[in-house]
This record gives structure tokens, sequence and C-alpha cells, in this order.
């Protein structure tokens, strides 16, 4: 654990395998998703986890210039970032906190909290926060997050972060999470990805 913790211990250290976590990013990618992180900061955590192994550098094929990426060691760590999104639930009683957010951190976020779902029959529901809309799918495999790939999913969900958060943590029902927000399309759709684990199975 302490060989561990010298490699993604030091501060901001995971946030940046969180961002990676989603894909390639270029530097100043990384530095908008990290707010309040300075530039030397930034150049020292990538340089560490660089020279660890954890993250290698590779063509960045829209600029042509640098992107940071997780080795496969390094998308090992899916499973702690993942372990620690499910730990901190009690962190969100409170609310927000003044953070920052980004929409993109729920893709994470969502295949923590549902990650132990499955379903014999595959569930797809959407969800909008600040204009970007993720689908969320749920199936005998687990729970899959991303960007919607044809076209926009036909139920989804407009709401604050802390509501669709508050729902995949089952902290909210599916109806108090739709009472907060906006829905279109069919609640059904929502409840089967959403719901807890016996209304969906």
């Amino acid at each position: 654990m302490a060989r561990a913790l010298d490699v993604v211990g030091n501060r901001w250290s995971l946030l940046v395998v969180r961002e990676l976590l989603s894909g390639p990013a270029r530097y100043g990618q990384l530095q908008a998703g990290l707010a309040g992180i300075s530039t030397n900061l930034l150049t020292d955590r990538l340089r560490e986890l660089e020279d660890a192994g954890v993250i290698q550098r590779q063509l960045d094929g829209d600029s042509n210039g640098v992107a940071y990426a997780l080795t496969d060691w390094g998308h090992e760590l899916r499973n702690t970032v993942a372990a620690l999104v499910n730990w901190s639930k009690p962190l969100m009683v409170s609310g927000p906190q003044n953070e920052a957010f980004q929409p993109q951190w729920l893709v994470v976020a969502l295949e923590s909290l549902l990650g132990s779902k499955r379903t014999k029959v595959p569930a797809t529901a959407g969800v909008e926060v600040d204009g970007t809309t993720l689908m969320v799918r749920i199936d005998k495999t687990g729970t899959h997050v991303g960007p919607p790939v044809d076209g926009q999913p036909k139920t989804v969900l407009r709401a604050e972060p802390m509501v669709i958060l508050g729902m995949a943590a089952g902290m909210l029902t599916v109806e108090q999470a739709i009472a907060e927000g906006n829905l279109s399309g069919d609640q059904r759709d929502l409840a089967a990805v959403f719901a807890p684990r016996s209304h969906s199975e």
C-alpha cells in the first residue's frame, strides 16, 4: 500500500487518472478539467505518473500535438477510483461545497455508482447536465456510460449534477429525481437503469 501511495497518493494524481479514464487528453484539456491546479504542479504530476508507468504520451490525431493516456496498468486504477466514488456516498449528503464540476466527470461517477448492476434485458436512458447528454446502458455485462452513439436516447432526464448522482447513489428515488429535473420520454426507462437492482432485473 505504501508503494502504491508513492505512485498515486500525491495530491491531484488520482484526479489526473480520473480525467484520463474517459480517454486521452492534451495538457490544456487536463488543466481545464482540474480547476485550481497550477501549471508547475500539473507538469510535475504528469512526469511522476509517466515515470511510474501509469500514463504515457501519444500523438493527438486532432492537433498533431502530444496527448496523455493511461497505460494498461494505469487503466487498472478504474476499480480504485470506483471504490473511492462509492466510499464517498456519505459526503454527497451535504450537497455541493463550491466544488467545480464538469459533465464528463459523470462518466466515471455513474459507472462507479451503478457498476454492480446487471440486467438480462438491456436498459438505456439518458441524462443531461449543463447541455451535455450521456447515455447510460445497463446490460448483462454491467454499466456503460458515454456520449450517445446513434442520436439522442428516447428517454432523457435533465437535472443538476447532484440530482443525477443522488439517484445513482440510491439517495434519491427516480420519482424524486424527476421532480427535481425535467424528464422527456418514459419514466420506466429511467427506472430500469437507476432504480434499485430488484426493480431492474
